[in-house]
């Protein structure tokens, strides 16, 4: 890289510029370039039809905060050296770089038990060895094994920067504004005290808007009942495409992704086997949705409805209440699918989805937000702010939901 720096023009930040060459080389990279085809959100654009943005998006926008965070530590007097600096910000640049297709919505379906965290990480550590060791410290800090434990929470922590972005993002392409964040007010805000990062309290009300509105995302996108219906029929027509890839019918797909239907890795394969990993980085949304569209037309019946239904947008219906459903719920309607498709036993269960989802804005178990007073001393955001309204924030929220076709809904 010459010694222009290179800009990126962002619609939430305006522009971002890259003056790291390590940087700009791994933004270059393929394993990256990869994340322009993986979606942020999953099959939320069938809800909101704005929300097509992609992971390589809130990586760059998380790794823009990631320097301006830094830039106010440094204002207020905290340590951070330039290896420092480069080691934070490649380590939340890559923090996602793990992820399969279509993000959450597949993640253990096609390679079972095995995170995208736990994928980032050995995508990192090839990158590192690509790069004769220098991505060694932000390795050391992504994984928490650096003395300054603030420098791992500004990545992953109840108040981190993938949060940040992915907030003030995700309520901006999906038109969402009750999500909407003032990450700017929130950054001036961050301290730290005894190596832990901390708030301002001044702050404190720009706290509780985050945490009300990662509330209110995730009831509103990234749990919205359509949404939910249509990411579990995804993760079905997978199950099922790789049910039929074991029974040895062949499936038309891309090589990469009928690899992974015809082959469940463990995570000693990941570690063993480097050619795993290759294939893995060769899998995104395009491989998933062009087989979709091809299965629509497949024999197997359970596969080719439930692809002729996503690609349509002609979702399973989806009922959600507090409790769980009755057991003769579940039996009349596996019965009347059974009855209606010819299934056999076991095979309705396509059809009929049955799960629950929580929601939990902040929970002080993972970890704390808290406030720095001007005398010194700290308290936690539950102690310190209206208690009516963190409590509730506090309190996981849990939703039991069943789907099924909607021509059955008069069973209910």
């Amino acid at each position: 890289m010459n010694n222009k720096n290179k800009i990126i023009n962002d619609p939430i930040y305006g522009f971002i510029t890259i003056k790291d060459p390590l940087i700009y080389e791994l933004i270059n990279h393929p394993y990256f370039q990869r994340l322009r085809r993986i979606s942020q959100l999953g099959l939320t654009y069938l809800v909101y039809p704005g929300a097509y943005h992609t992971r390589f998006h809130h990586a760059i926008g998380a790794m823009h905060l990631m320097g301006r965070a830094i830039y106010t530590l440094r204002q207020k007097g905290h340590e951070i050296t330039a290896e420092e600096e480069q080691g934070v910000k490649i380590a939340i640049l890559l923090h996602d770089v793990g992820h399969g297709p279509f993000s959450h919505a597949l993640e253990h379906t096609l390679i079972p038990g095995v995170s995208h965290e736990a994928l980032s990480l050995k995508i990192m550590e090839v990158l590192n060895t690509a790069h004769q060791g220098a991505l060694t410290l932000a390795i050391d800090i992504f994984t928490n094994n650096y003395p300054k434990s603030f420098l791992h929470q500004l990545i992953s922590s109840q108040l981190d920067m993938d949060r940040l972005d992915y907030l003030r993002r995700d309520s901006f392409y999906s038109g969402v504004t009750e999500g909407s964040v003032n990450s700017e007010r929130l950054l001036t805000m961050l301290n730290v005290k005894d190596d832990q990062l901390v708030v301002d309290a001044k702050g404190i009300y720009s706290v509780e808007k985050f945490l009300v509105a990662r509330r209110l995302m995730y009831w509103q996108v990234y749990m919205h009942k359509t949404v939910l219906s249509a990411e579990f029929m995804l993760v079905n027509i997978l199950k099922r495409a790789k049910y039929l890839a074991n029974e040895g019918i062949e499936l038309p797909g891309t090589i990469a992704l009928r690899h992974f239907l015809n082959a469940d890795y463990s995570w000693n394969e990941f570690e063993e086997n480097p050619a795993v990993l290759e294939k893995f980085v060769l899998l995104d949304d395009y491989d998933v949705m062009s087989a979709i569209k091809d299965w629509t037309n497949h024999s197997d019946i359970i596969l080719s409805e439930l692809s002729k239904r996503v690609t349509d947008r002609n979702l399973l219906k989806i009922r959600l209440q507090a409790t769980p459903f009755a057991p003769e719920v579940s039996a009349r309607i596996g019965e009347a699918i059974k009855s209606q498709y010819g299934f056999s036993h076991g095979e309705e269960q396509y059809m009929y989805i049955e799960a629950k989802v929580k929601n939990h804005a902040y929970n002080n178990k993972k970890g704390h937000i808290n406030l720095l007073y001007k005398d010194g001393h700290i308290s936690d955001i539950s102690q310190a702010a209206d208690q009516m309204t963190i409590k509730a924030l506090s309190e996981p929220v849990e939703r039991h939901f069943i789907c099924f076709p909607r021509e059955l809904k008069d069973l209910l």
